[in-house]
């Protein structure tokens, strides 16, 4: 199974967006706030429509706790400061991808913990700034769950 983490979403549909991602792929969702918005959001519930129910969702209050609550696990943050592409990573069964805030993207501190070689970037044209959140999750959960047969999950 693919771990899909965003910290400190801030835009309700794109959380609901990832919701609908992770039931359709059997990915775990991991949300870490504070939230820019409540869960209970119409926005968020619309663009997730009822998948809500089959997604699998942890909630931590922050960084902190989720990392007391997932030791060891292997990270992968997502940055437009990466330094590697995705498509350079084989991607195991229980990895985590940790996505950043939309406006702020992936704390520098977070960055350093995970490590440079776990910080990975989506190819993108030199002036772009960065891509839509679930649209990024998307992708990578989908290369992840593809190098996997599309089997994990199930």
């Amino acid at each position: 199974m693919i771990n899909i983490v965003l910290f400190e979403p801030e835009i309700p549909p794109n959380t609901g967006n990832i919701i609908r991602l992770a039931a359709n792929t059997g990915s775990q969702l991991h949300l870490i706030k504070p939230f820019g918005f409540a869960l209970e959001d119409k926005k968020m519930r619309r663009a997730g429509l009822d998948y809500h129910e089959y997604a699998g969702l942890s909630i931590y209050e922050n960084w902190q706790e989720f990392r007391e609550k997932q030791p060891g696990v292997r990270l992968f943050g997502l940055s437009t400061k990466g330094s590697r592409f995705y498509t350079e990573v084989t991607f195991e069964d229980g990895d985590f991808l940790v996505f950043g805030p939309e406006t702020r993207g992936l704390p520098e501190s977070i960055r350093a913990e995970i490590g440079q070689d776990g910080v990975l970037r989506v190819p993108m044209l030199p002036e772009s700034r960065s891509l839509n959140l679930s649209n990024a999750a998307a992708i990578l959960v989908y290369e992840a769950w593809r190098q996997l047969n599309f089997t994990a999950g199930i």
